[in-house]
C-alpha cells in the first residue's frame, strides 16, 4: 500500500518523469498535490499499471488533486543539454506551473537539480512508496503517451503507438529501413554504420552518416 505522505505537516508535491530512455519524443514530466486522505486502490507505479487503469485514474487525479501539472521539454533541447538536465528541467517546469505551491518535493529517483529553495528529498523507487509520486507518474506517462499516440499519425513507419518512441526491435528495424526522423534523439547515437535518409515530416530532406547502437548518454 502506497505511503500517504513524507511529512505530514507540509504540503507536498511528488514529481516523476516518462520517457527518459526513449529514442524518440520529449520528456515528459508531472508535479501533483494531493490530499493527506487521498486514496485509491488501483493507484500504482504508472509502469505497473494496465493502460486502461492508468486512463482511468487520470482524471480522478487531476479532479482530486489540490493542483497538479505537467510539463515536457522536447528532443532537441535533450540532445543540447542531455537527457538527465532535460528531466530535470521538465520538473522544474511542472512546479514553475503548479497553481497552489508545495513546501516539500517529493522526487522518484536518486538525483535532483535543486529547485530554488525548497527542500526536497529523493526515494529511489518512490512511484511505487508514495502516492503523490505514483500520481505524479500516471499523469507523466498517460500526458507523454497521449502526444507520441499524436505524432505516430505523422510517422506511421515507427510504430510509436504502441512502444511510444522505446527502442523496441520494431522500431529499431524502422530506424534502419526509413532512418532518423526530427523528433529522435541525436545525442543517444541510435543507429547503424551507414548512410540513411532522415525524414522530416513526410519528405527526406537531407542525408547523414548514422553512428553505430551505444547505450544512451545519461
Amino acid at each position: 500500500m502506497l505511503l500517504p505522505f513524507f511529512h505530514n505537516k507540509f504540503c507536498e508535491a511528488g514529481l516523476d518523469e516518462a520517457g527518459r530512455g526513449c529514442f524518440a519524443g520529449p520528456v515528459f514530466a508531472a508535479a501533483v498535490i494531493l490530499p493527506k486522505d487521498f486514496y485509491h486502490p488501483a493507484l500504482n507505479d504508472s509502469k505497473q499499471m494496465k493502460k486502461e487503469d492508468r486512463e482511468m485514474l487520470r482524471p480522478i487525479i487531476e479532479k482530486e488533486c489540490i493542483s497538479f501539472s505537467v510539463a515536457k521539454v522536447d528532443n532537441e533541447e535533450i540532445d543540447r543539454i542531455n537527457i538527465l538536465q532535460a528531466s530535470f528541467k521538465a520538473m522544474h517546469i511542472s512546479l514553475n506551473k503548479l497553481k497552489y505551491k508545495p513546501e516539500f518535493l517529493l522526487i522518484d529517483g536518486n538525483r535532483f537539480k535543486k529547485y530554488k529553495d525548497y527542500p526536497h528529498r529523493c526515494v529511489i523507487q518512490g512511484d511505487g512508496m508514495y502516492a503523490s509520486i505514483a500520481a505524479a507518474s500516471v499523469l507523466a506517462k498517460t500526458y507523454r503517451d497521449e502526444y507520441m499516440q499524436k505524432l505516430h499519425k505523422r510517422f506511421k513507419m515507427y510504430a510509436w503507438k504502441t512502444n511510444m518512441g522505446y527502442g523496441t526491435p520494431e522500431h529499431r528495424s524502422a530506424i534502419e529501413k526509413h532512418g532518423l526522423c526530427k523528433y529522435h534523439r541525436r545525442s543517444f547515437n541510435i543507429f547503424v554504420e551507414k548512410f540513411s535518409e532522415i525524414i522530416a515530416d513526410d519528405t527526406a530532406e537531407e542525408v547523414q552518416t548514422m553512428q553505430p547502437i551505444l547505450r544512451p548518454l545519461a
